[in-house]
């Protein structure tokens, strides 16, 4: 789900996604592991940049994984999405990363990871 900020110094839009790990605690603690301060690839971090992405944090509870991610004001999410998908090395993490997760290594981020719906904001 995709809202605009309200902050009158910082303009952007958020979406929030969730995705399902494999209930394996050791396969858990090691994608934390990969996604710790520096360990992810240059690449993939640049990729995220290139299109519009401004920031994103990734929160764990048990095996769901919950995505923040803060864009430009003019982000076209699906646009964004597709061309992430062709960024160096993209496909590649996809693949590493899939053995962590519930889903198939040809699946790209955007088909792994599902955007949820807003239904809740304080002062609106």
């Amino acid at each position: 789900m995709e809202y605009l900020s309200k902050n009158p110094y910082i303009e952007f839009k958020r979406f929030c996604k969730t995705l399902i790990l494999e209930d394996d605690p050791q396969l858990i603690e090691e994608y934390k592991k990969v996604h710790a301060k520096g360990a992810v690839w240059p690449e993939i971090t640049q990729g995220m940049i290139d299109v519009g992405i401004l920031d994103m944090e990734i929160y764990i509870t048990g095996t769901r994984l919950f995505m923040i991610m803060d864009t430009n004001p003019d982000f076209d999410h699906d646009k964004a999405m597709a061309e992430l998908a062709t960024k160096p090395r993209q496909s590649e993490w996809e693949a590493y990363v899939s053995k962590f997760q519930r889903t198939s290594a040809e699946a790209s981020a955007d088909e792994k990871w599902q955007l949820i719906e807003r239904i809740y904001k304080l002062e609106e």
